[in-house]
This record gives C-alpha cells, structure tokens and sequence, in this order.
C-alpha cells in the first residue's frame, strides 16, 4: 500500500518522537477521504527538504495527531535553479504549467501580468489566487516527491518584474531565434525562463527583455501554445543543466 505523503508547514526541523496536530485540510483529506486509522505509517514534509517517516496517534472527527518517527534527507532536487516567470494564461492552463514546472523541478515561479495578458486580477482576487496556485504547487511536490515547495510570487506586471531580476542566464523563446536551447552549453547554476502569455510577448517587450539580457532561444521549427512552450523548455534545460536523465 502506497503511504500518504502529506505537507505541513514548518519553519523547524522535527525531531524523532515529536507529536503535532495536523491542519484541518490534511485531517480532512487522510480522515475522511483516505480513511486512515491509528498506527497507520505516513509520510509528511515541511519545505526543510527532510522526508519525515511518522504514524499515526489518534484520529477523531476533526484532527489527527501524529508522531514523528525519522527524518531523512531528500535528494530529489535539481542542482540546477530555475525561475519561471509565466505570463498569466486562462483558466485550466495556467494551472497546468505551474503543476508540472514543479514536477520539472522549478524552484520558483512568478505569474506575469503582459500586454496580450487577458485574465484581470487585483485586490482580494490577486492574493486568492496566488494563495490557490500555491496550494497547486504544494500538492504536486506531495505527488512529485519533492520535500523543498516553490515559492509562487505575488503576480506582478512584466515591467515590476524587470526591475528586480534573479541572477543568472536569462532566456525567453522566440520561434524565430537563431540560437536553438540545444545549441547552450554552458552550465548555469541559476537560471531564469520567461515564457509569454497566449498571443505571445509584444515586439516591445520583447526588446524590454532584450535590453535586460535575455537570450531568445527556439525550440524547434513548430509554433507551441504557452503551457507547452513552457513545460517543453523546461524539460530540454533539465536535460541539458539539470537532473533529467
């Protein structure tokens, strides 16, 4: 039987024979739709980047506790650190792109507001959202095995973001570039990915991203939809800098 492999935010490693209450969306999830029992093993993480093997202690209508019974570190991020700056897309797809950037190994996403942009977010909506992809992340390093949780940042217009920029090799696709990603060799420890909206990145931020150094680069002779531009290059930069076999 599969163990449970549940997320529970800490800012502090858990030592052997440490009891907690788990929070009310993990109780509901192993009481009412797992159907978990007394004794039975799981296996929880708090972002520290430790598996903590614990059992279960007690389970009634609203908590469960749990006791912790090892720590063990988890290798199962990439050496290399992505940022993914993703303009904003419709519905389903944005939620699609941030699930499997994560499965990817991404190590931090920032939702971009772009001129072709067409969701509108602000206010109460802007942090509710950001709240919901966030929990997306958090449930696919729960599938994925990750034991480090991405950060989604605040969305922000794609000239916010320009004035403060991650470190690193800067690139962004453009299907009309003349430097294939396969054709990069050199090694980054860090490294930014902006990907445009549906409709693309404007001829003017295009030229923004360009005068901030990024590097266009093409993947292949076909024009892809943003969520498959997105998770196609991050899959060839694993490949190539990462940890993708």
């Amino acid at each position: 039987m599969r163990i449970p492999r549940i997320y529970q935010a800490d800012s502090a490693p858990w030592e052997p024979d440490f009891e907690l209450t788990l929070d009310a969306e993990a109780a509901h999830h192993l009481g009412r739709v797992l159907r978990v029992s007394v004794g039975q093993p799981i296996e929880l993480f708090n972002g520290d980047g430790q598996n903590y093997a614990a059992e279960i202690i007690a389970v009634t209508k609203r908590d469960i506790s749990v006791r912790i019974l090892s720590a063990t570190p988890n290798h199962s991020e990439s050496p290399l650190r992505v940022h993914l700056a993703q303009g904003i897309s419709r519905g389903e797809r944005m939620d699609f792109v941030l699930q499997k950037s994560v499965e990817l190994g991404v190590h931090e996403i920032t939702p971009l507001f772009t001129e072709r942009c067409t969701v509108k977010l602000s206010g109460d909506r802007l942090l509710k959202k950001q709240q919901q992809w966030q929990k997306i992340v958090i449930s696919a390093c729960e599938q994925s095995g990750r034991s480090v949780v991405p950060v989604v940042h605040l969305p922000v217009s794609l000239s916010q973001w320009f004035s403060d920029l991650p470190t690193g090799l800067r690139l962004t696709l453009d299907p009309y570039a003349p430097t294939p990603l396969q054709q990069l060799t050199e090694r980054p420890d860090q490294l930014t990915l902006l990907i445009g909206p549906e409709g693309g990145l404007s001829d003017e931020e295009v030229e923004l991203a360009s005068q901030q150094q990024f590097l266009p680069v093409r993947l292949g002779p076909r024009i892809l939809r943003t969520e498959t531009a997105a998770l196609t290059a991050l899959s060839v930069i694993q490949y190539q800098f990462g940890d993708l076999a």
